[in-house]
């Protein structure tokens, strides 16, 4: 049944289900509504005939080898040499030879020995480039020593497509030092929801500058199509991602559903692929969400008919991490949809390259993978080499630029990145004219942002999430207490550093500067169900107050100077409240020192340089507003403001109500993807409890180990020769009195693989005082690895008011020696779920005797 538009805006409009709403977009599809040959080439006969002389000595073995993308961590040198894969990645986190402090040489050196096998014939019967593709989303960010550049959304504050272009430049230089081809930036997102944990990878709410800066940042890195230096020399391929709509997921969940209609899918979510493709970019990476329903690496309209056909890209297409394997029918190790699609390159990381490989053979063989798809995809793939340069270029150790260290954080970066900064803050709060700082002030400078470069980094910095790393991690870079530092002295003022904001004795600040904010995440681990700062775990608010409450010598408080560390605007009034000046510093990156030149005056008392940057996304009103994807409020700052020394302005005080309560999430994420703050995970032995971090952790005969179930690391496999209580759990209680324990639940995932006979297997919360009781559920699931979604519900626990206004550990199970589970998706729940195994009180209290 075909749908009009007037029944699709009633469809809408009705809030209409998942799938009714799937159809209704599919049946309204309309190809012309996109842009038409939006792709700078025309049809090069030259080119397309080496391609073909290519493509009539390749067996189909040789084919597929091209389309599987293996990681660095996973594959070796004699891997390459039998099989000749087309691609390789590094993901964040990952260094040749697991050495965190590899130089350009080291990169460099592991880039030459893989090209090498690649083109040696001997076992795969062709000699073919490969091409090493990095996450280079702010900066070569797994680089030790690399430049960082503040992330996207602080670039968007900038609003200058010339600087963007230059940071292109710069980065590209870095990466071609370490012998790297390929780079998977512009992250081209619209962010429609704040809550999405990969905000701050959006520039902007607004599709006309995402256009902008996606066309600028290709054209910076690969250089201008035409040019004879175009993806020679200093420059790299670029990749503009995801496609499409990631940033506009329901309710802002990573890897969701987009449900929009195709014109606003067009109008807000296109606009940067449509800027970046016009540029000449070689390569798109698909997105993992889906659009009304249907996964993006599955999508042959959209990416089949629409990019390549209708918008004329005639690059490759390459998946994002294992993207492939949530198509419906798929997995890790196959997926002949996506391949069909439109994905040119399966990326595969883990131990799943050779089955994929292999998967994939038996398929473009039998035929469910048709020889003219497989064909197309080699030719793009083929094509993008080509005009790189790879089979005209030496070995990567002899390329422009290898392996020079200099290149790595050189001067001209770093004052290029500290520039950067400068044009991204964002004053919203200047008070009494507080600001600037007098170049001869005395400044106490307090919270755990101020001389912490990982946190002013965030994530994709050294590591994935940017977290398990120290300031020793990033040379030569800047903190900004020590941009601070430098200025003051210089000056003749002075800085002292008070990360809990007590104040050092005979020490008498005329100022207090505090740096505080989020702590690093990435995609996934920074999803989140509401917009307040620090809810339930106040410490900066504590630690604002009591400075606040502290008098002089002269009876009068110290002025409070707050500058804001986060991937994205929060609701944080009572913050702001506290403080005579508000400054939002996004996330900076390594080079601190360009947030000193904007806050301090120089010596005549005028600012060194005036605030420039402007919001790139509305601030929100309460902690519940969604982000304003549905435009139901007003926002606290709306897009675009921003004060300046030369304007100044009052903000009155801020209203500190949350006003929207009966809107408080009905959701308590624990272990979402990633354990959620303000959680941590401990294991006790009875003895000691140990705090756990990392992807693997190990202690006597207690491991854990993160495990892929759904997703990426979603997952944790606990191993127990030992008998071991496992506990989610902060230092600080959290008042979970929204939660009527008659109805709410907890909710979590499990998959038992082992539990000795008569063991148990007993789940309880841990409060301040007393809390409720533990239940024995051995008896109510099965030691057979299976994975079964379960449901306690609160009353079961014994948890009343008092209890729930004091939760210290909203999930603790202890085991029997030789237990072994697995944990995910654990949340409370306002209400039940008809499809998880709902444990029985009144059996289980009946089998204990209770």
């Amino acid at each position: 049944m075909k749908l009009n538009r007037i029944s699709l805006l009633l469809a809408l409009s009705l809030g209409a289900s998942a799938p009714l709403l799937a159809d209704t977009m599919q049946d309204s599809l309309q190809l012309e509504r996109w842009p038409a040959k939006v792709s700078p080439f025309t049809p090069d006969a030259a080119l397309e005939a080496r391609i073909d002389a290519l493509l009539s000595t390749m067996t189909v073995a040789q084919k597929v080898a091209q389309v599987i993308q293996p990681e660095i961590r996973d594959f070796t040198v004699e891997d390459m040499r039998r099989y000749g894969f087309g691609s390789y990645l590094n993901g964040g986190g990952a260094f040749p030879g697991n050495n965190t402090r590899a130089t350009a040489a080291d990169w460099v050196a592991l880039a030459d020995k893989l090209h090498q096998a690649a083109m040696d014939s001997s076992e795969d019967g062709i000699a073919i480039p490969p091409i090493w593709g990095t996450d280079a989303v702010h900066g070569h960010g797994n680089v030790f020593g690399a430049t960082l550049f503040p992330h996207n959304i602080g670039l968007g504050a900038a609003r200058d497509p010339g600087l963007i272009a230059d940071i292109a430049r710069a980065t590209a230089k870095e990466v071609r030092a370490t012998g790297i081809d390929w780079v998977f930036a512009p992250t081209v997102a619209m962010v429609e929801d704040l809550r999405w944990g990969r905000s701050y990878e959006g520039y902007a709410r607004d599709p006309q500058l995402i256009r902008d800066y996606g066309h600028a940042f290709v054209e910076g890195m690969q250089g201008k199509v035409g040019d004879a230096t175009w993806l020679q020399g200093n420059h790299t391929i670029a990749t503009v991602k995801h496609f499409i709509g990631d940033g506009g997921t329901q309710d802002g969940n990573d890897r969701g559903d987009t449900r929009i209609d195709e014109q606003t899918l067009i109008e807000r979510h296109a606009q940067g692929y449509v800027g970046a493709v016009a540029a000449g970019v070689q390569t798109v990476m698909a997105s993992f969400n889906s659009w009304n329903g249907e996964k993006l690496h599955g999508s042959r309209y959209l990416l089949t008919e629409v990019l390549k056909n209708r918008l004329g890209f005639d690059g490759l297409v390459v998946g994002d991490w294992l993207g492939h394997a949530f198509v419906p029918g798929c997995d890790g190790t196959s997926c002949p949809a996506a391949i069909n699609a439109g994905v040119d390159i399966l990326m595969a990381p883990g131990d799943a390259w050779k089955p994929l490989y292999d998967n994939t053979l038996a398929q473009a063989q039998s035929g469910d993978i048709p020889a003219a798809r497989l064909d197309d995809a080699v030719r793009r793939i083929l094509r993008v080499k080509i005009r790189g340069g790879l089979f005209d270029a030496p070995s990567p150790a002899k390329r422009l630029l290898a392996g020079e260290q200099q290149q790595i954080g050189s001067e001209a970066h770093r004052a290029l990145a500290r520039q950067a900064v400068r044009q991204s803050l964002v004053l919203l709060k200047n008070n009494d004219q507080t600001l600037p700082i007098a170049a001869n002030a005395r400044v106490l400078v307090i919270g755990d942002g101020a001389d912490n470069i990982p946190k002013q980094s965030g994530g994709w910095s050294m590591t994935w999430q940017g977290t398990e790393v120290q300031n020793q991690d990033f040379p030569g870079a800047t903190s900004i207490f020590a941009g601070l530092v430098a200025g003051l002295k210089a000056g003749g003022g002075e800085a002292r550093l008070s990360v809990d904001g007590t104040i050092p004795e005979g020490f008498e600040p005329d100022l207090v500067l505090a740096v505080y904010g989020e702590d690093p995440y990435a995609e996934g681990n920074g999803d989140r169900d509401n917009l307040e700062y620090q809810r339930g775990d106040k410490r900066d608010l504590a630690m604002l107050r009591a400075i606040k409450a502290i008098k002089t010598t002269k009876g009068t408080g110290l002025p409070l100077v707050s500058v804001f560390l986060s991937g994205r605007p929060l609701w944080m009034n009572p913050e702001i409240n506290l403080s005579d000046a508000f400054v939002a510093a996004w996330l900076p990156g390594t080079e601190g020192a360009g947030v000193a030149d904007v806050l301090l005056a120089t010596q005549d008392g005028k600012p060194g340089f005036d605030f420039s940057g402007r919001l790139p996304f509305p601030w929100p009103a309460t902690p519940f507003d969604d982000g304003y994807a549905k435009r139901d409020s007003e926002p606290l700052f709306a897009q675009g403001e921003g004060l300046a020394y030369a304007n100044p302005r009052q903000l009155a005080k801020l209203d500190e109500l949350q006003n929207k309560l009966n809107a408080a999430p009905a959701r308590l994420p624990i272990f979402d993807l990633a354990i959620k703050a303000p959680w941590r995970l401990t294991v006790s032995d009875g003895k000691k409890l140990h705090s756990v971090s990392g992807g693997i952790w190990q202690q006597d005969a207690l491991s854990v180990r993160s495990v892929n179930w759904q997703v990426q690391e979603d997952a944790r496999r606990f191993s127990l020769g030992a008998p071991a209580t496992l506990s989610f759990r902060d230092d600080f209680p959290m008042d979970l009195r929204r939660f009527d324990p008659q109805t709410a639940v907890l909710s979590f995932s499990m998959a038992l693989q082992s539990l000795p006979e008569g063991g148990a297997l007993t789940l309880s919360m841990a409060c301040e005082k007393s809390c409720g009781r533990a239940v024995d559920i051995a008896g109510h699931t099965r030691a057979d690895g299976q994975w079964r979604q379960f449901e306690m519900p609160l009353r079961c626990l014994a948890l009343g008011a008092n209890e729930l206004a004091q939760v210290l550990s909203p999930m603790t199970l202890t085991l029997s020696q030789g237990g072994t589970l697995t944990l995910a998706r654990i949340a409370i729940e306002a209400g039940s779920n008809s499809e998880a195994v709902r444990l029985d009180c009144d059996a289980i209290a009946a089998a204990q005797g209770q």
